[in-house]
């Protein structure tokens, strides 16, 4: 794709700087309008939004409903290895129509242990092998069958599970409609799959294979389980992290330091890139067209834009440091668009603001105050004793807080001085308690849907295509009174 040097008319530009011009609408029906687009030139979503890396945003039950919804999660490095992995493990096998590999328990093992196991790790049914390791399937242990009266906790799982020679099994390669077909029939909840040697390959539920039909849109990976996002810095343990978020199942790294266009990034890059040559990176944060380049030529998949625009940050404030978010956005579209992903992070704070970044070079936009303050969000909900309005927490991640609370967590020692020697550029504040997200993605998706009939085009793609080379022709430089008249309610 050709390059383009930005037209003076971007500088100093943000959202709230433009409207988009109405064209003649083609869409049927704003319902079905398709809003796919690529996160890496290997990985696309149906759902163009990413929870950002931020302990006050991105957990497990953020990252599981946004795979859910057609987006992605990516979960925050603000917390040791382990924690982080077993995050990453968990949305990985929350969903999948093949749960390859699934709990297993050891013949011999107690009622007590199977309980505790079976809380532990957020299972109802619980394959038993003939001996630790072994992988021979002997049976299968549901809650069902684990009895209510904890005197009988020292009894061994033998006696109450459902023994193989009872059980429907499948082959490790079996089709998913004929797994389903087996399990109605037999009316079963989950079907092991194991080989001649009874060898056990993978277990298909009942309630996975319904549930993942039921969303087509969900994001997933090629075995159908859902894709998560990790972030990981560039110093420190960050090597030993990457290994470990991979080898829990993270489907990319989001390559994450407040100054992407550096030599700090470039070391970490390089190493990452030697290590793991094939996993998609999504790096940043820059806020220009050469910190753009530069990501590219290092060989990041995707880079992330904007230093300073969102509600959690003060590097603007602190440092003077930035450039106007759709500036930024339009910059990096300019260098690098078509030849790597662009994702705008930071700045939105409307919906339409979503729209106007895809529209003018961004690919994907991650969001973290907008999908903060929910239940999937980490952290409890404040109510005010006065008013009984409820809130939670949302900082960015070089708050005092949020620093503190890593290295609290963390091993990692470089990381603990560098961050001590670092005066904070983030900061916490309170927001409402939102409910779930779910709500805020379904009114993002309708908007989004609706910004694209009013383009003129049947799909986000197309209404890209038509603008990218040229979005000024679309937009209107909003005078004060026409910012107010638009954008004051």
């Amino acid at each position: 794709m050709n390059k383009q040097s930005l037209d003076p008319l971007w500088i100093g530009k943000t959202f709230d700087d433009f409207l988009f011009r109405p064209q003649r609408g083609v869409t049927a029906s704003r319902a079905a309008v398709p809003l796919r687009s690529n996160l890496t030139h290997a990985i696309a979503l149906e759902l163009p939004i990413i929870s950002s890396n931020m302990d006050s945003v991105t957990g497990g039950d953020m990252a599981q409903t946004m795979a859910l919804e057609g987006g992605l999660g990516v979960v925050h490095r603000g917390q040791s290895i382990e924690r982080q992995s077993d995050t990453v493990a968990r949305v990985k096998r929350s969903h999948s129509a093949v749960i390859e590999h699934p709990r297993t328990l050891p013949a011999g093992s107690t009622i007590g242990e199977a309980r505790a196991f079976a809380r532990k790790h957020k299972i109802n049914g619980i394959l038993i092998e003939n001996a630790p390791g072994s992988a021979i399937l002997a049976g299968v242990l549901t809650r069902r069958d684990i009895p209510w009266d904890r005197s009988q906790d020292g009894e061994i799982v033998d006696r109450f599970m459902t023994p193989l020679a009872e059980l429907k099994t499948a082959g490790p390669r079996v089709a998913t409609e004929e797994a389903e077909r087996i399990m109605f029939d037999g009316r079963i909840e989950r079907l092991p799959l194991i080989d001649d040697e009874r060898r056990i390959h993978g277990l298909i539920t009942r309630k996975d294979v319904r549930f993942l039909r039921e969303r087509p849109f969900a994001s997933k990976d090629a075995k159908g389980r859902l894709l998560a996002g990790a972030a990981v810095g560039c110093s420190g343990d960050f090597l030993e992290r990457a290994q470990a978020l991979l080898e829990a199942g993270a489907d990319c790294l989001f390559v994450d330091i407040a100054h992407g266009h550096s030599q700090v990034m470039q070391n970490g890059i390089e190493r990452l890139r030697a290590q793991f040559p094939s996993t998609p990176l999504v790096c940043g944060n820059v806020a220009t067209g050469a910190g753009a380049q530069f990501m590219r030529d290092l060989g990041a998949d995707a880079v992330k834009v904007g230093v300073g625009p969102g509600r959690g940050c003060r590097t603007r404030l602190e440092t003077a440091a930035g450039v106007p978010q759709l500036q930024a956005i339009r910059e990096a579209w300019c260098a690098v668009g078509g030849e790597i992903a662009i994702m705008a992070d930071g700045g939105v704070r409307h919906d339409k603001d979503i729209f106007l970044a895809l529209a003018c070079g961004a690919d994907t936009v991650m969001l973290g105050s907008a999908l903060s303050g929910t239940d999937e969000a980490p952290g409890r909900v404040i109510e005010d004793p006065a008013t009984h309005s409820k809130k939670k927490i949302y900082r960015g991640m070089t708050s005092p807080e949020a620093v503190m609370e890593s290295l609290y967590d963390g091993e990692d020692t470089e990381a603990v001085d560098a961050a001590l020697a670092t005066p904070p550029e983030g900061q916490e504040i309170q927001v409402p308690y939102r409910g779930g997200v779910v709500d805020i993605l379904h009114r993002i998706r309708g908007h989004l849907r609706s910004a694209v009939s009013y383009s003129g085009c049947e799909s986000l793609a197309d209404a890209r295509e038509m603008t990218l080379p040229d979005p000024l022709q679309y937009l209107i430089v909003l005078s004060e009174a026409a910012r107010r008249e638009s954008y004051e309610r």
